[in-house]
């Protein structure tokens, strides 16, 4: 993972969670998640590196700083809205779906939410996972925040071995009312998770999902590609 920071010409009017269109100059276009907060002063991308992504590979290897980019957004609707701050928030993301999930656990904090709060992150194995001591001072400091980094292989410690959806499905009480999700990352593992807190009693309009789509040359750009 690589993490981008842009510094605006011009503020941007976004919510902790939403998503930009980022061009470049010769009109190569990708979409990325903000893991940063409207306050701060610049945007920040966890952008994925993957072997032969034209962006990807740009950003981790020829830009320079200074260099200029056009932001297209923001879009979506996977940010928290303030109100109800009792209410139990369910965060869950795969690999860089982390980005959208720290603008918006951050943003649930400082409004003032005194629910719980569990976030899940999961990867493949250990290294996949980033921002661990981070969440964890986060976490620290506020008590109804519980986060839980979880691996396929190489688990230990503090970092929990098993499958992702099995183990926010076990940590849910029989009936969650009042929750609210957010989910983020791989695509199918967002739409099978979307499908299962359906199945136990989450209301869909209280499912808020950003899959990450793969891109393709020249395409229109979706959510989180590299």
């Amino acid at each position: 993972m690589l993490a981008v920071r842009l510094e605006l010409e011009a503020p941007l009017d976004y919510r902790a969670g939403q998503y930009v269109t980022v061009v470049r100059a010769d009109g190569l276009a990708r979409s990325y998640s903000l893991a940063s907060l409207p306050r701060e002063d610049r945007l920040e991308l966890h952008v994925r590196l993957v072997p032969g992504g034209a962006m990807s590979g740009w950003f981790a290897r020829d830009v320079r700083p200074g260099e200029r980019v056009h932001v297209q957004g923001p879009v979506g609707d996977c940010f928290y809205v303030p109100g109800q701050p009792e209410s139990p928030l369910l965060l869950a993301g795969t690999g860089t779906g982390l980005a959208p999930l720290y603008g918006i656990v951050r943003d649930a904090l400082e409004a003032g939410h005194t629910g719980p709060i569990h976030l899940f992150h999961g990867a493949l194995e250990p290294r996949g996972l980033y921002l661990v001591d981070a969440l964890r001072a986060l976490a620290g400091r506020h008590p109804n925040l519980h986060y839980r980094p979880l691996v396929l292989a190489g688990g230990g410690g503090d970092v929990e071995e098993g499958p992702l959806e099995a183990r926010i499905l076990a940590s849910l009480p029989k009936r969650p009312v009042g929750w609210r999700a957010f989910l983020c990352g791989n695509p199918e593992a967002v739409l099978s998770l979307r499908k299962k807190l359906f199945l136990t009693g989450f209301s869909l309009k209280d499912i808020h999902a950003d899959a990450f789509l793969p891109s393709t040359p020249r395409a229109e750009p979706v959510a989180g590609a590299a």
